[in-house]
């Protein structure tokens, strides 16, 4: 029989700091004076590392204080969350043990990404009990959630959200916001601004929750009275609510994803058809 090709040897987090080291040409003694300069800099001798205390990281199963392993990764320039996860340590997963050991507090929570490849949840299946026709909060009409790479959010705002459906039979707001758009709500802007704008386009619209639902609309605080203000193009009348026991303000529409063509709309109306495949000229 021939000889079995060995699998190849993992490469340990020491032997992988190592090899970067030996990339960048940096020698054990710039190491150990370059975290010297951190030390100074933080004020705490921990993040010394010496060229012994290095060699014993690169060529021992020796794990190294968050503190150097902060020094390594500033000199190195490497990203610290990929070399805590090297040891077996993925920042992401504190959020699986919160919901664990915290999960009837109230409590503030991070929304930060720290991996890039990481996975992170999306909506991908709507409850079908889900009402179109109503404005909703989409966080609590989602049935499955599934995965994509955190590489696809980089440009999204890393700031806590909420996102909320502006219902099909929902008008209060149109032309400005279609029935049927995608809100993106920010909860820290709950104050009602006044007269900060200088056009229908500039004025804050807010998500509001009502006894029997939620409405998007501008808002006007008169002593204990919400006054929702609908575009005066929608027809919608203006409604009052107690800020006290009626009405309460989630946030701020702070981003939108809307259609320009109703969904009901034919793509088939006189000018519209496409050339079919047979039809295209080569």
């Amino acid at each position: 029989m021939p000889n079995s090709v060995p699998a190849e040897a993992k490469v340990t987090p020491g032997q992988y700091l190592k090899a970067v080291r030996e990339r960048l040409r940096i020698g054990m003694r710039e190491v150990q004076d370059a975290s010297m300069v951190i030390v100074s800099e933080e004020g705490n001798e921990n993040f010394y590392v010496s060229a012994a205390r290095l060699t014993q990281i690169e060529n021992e199963e020796s794990i190294p204080s968050f503190y150097k392993i902060f020094s390594l990764c500033s000199i190195y320039g490497l990203d610290l969350n990929d070399v805590l996860g090297r040891y077996g340590v993925n920042a992401n997963r504190t959020r699986a043990y919160r919901t664990r050991f915290l999960p009837e507090i109230t409590r503030p929570t991070s929304a930060e990404v720290y991996g890039f490849e990481d996975k992170v949840l999306v909506p991908v299946r709507i409850d079908p009990t889900f009402r179109w026709e109503t404005t909703q909060l989409v966080n609590r009409v989602v049935a499955m959630w599934g995965e994509i790479p955190a590489a696809f959010l980089l440009r999204s705002n890393p700031r806590r959200h909420t996102y909320g459906y502006v219902g099909l039979a929902d008008k209060t707001m149109f032309p400005l916001l279609r029935p049927g758009s995608l809100l993106m709500i920010d909860p820290e802007r709950r104050r009602v601004a006044h007269d900060v704008w200088k056009n229908e386009f500039e004025r804050p619209v807010y998500f509001v929750e009502l006894r029997d639902g939620y409405r998007c609309a501008w808002c006007q605080v008169e002593g204990s009275r919400l006054i929702l203000i609908p575009h005066p193009v929608s027809n919608v009348p203006v409604q009052s609510f107690n800020l006290t026991t009626e009405a309460e303000i989630l946030g701020q529409v702070v981003g939108v994803a809307m259609r320009l063509v109703p969904p009901n709309m034919s793509s088939q109306g006189p000018g519209s058809k496409l050339p079919g495949p047979s039809e295209i000229v080569r």
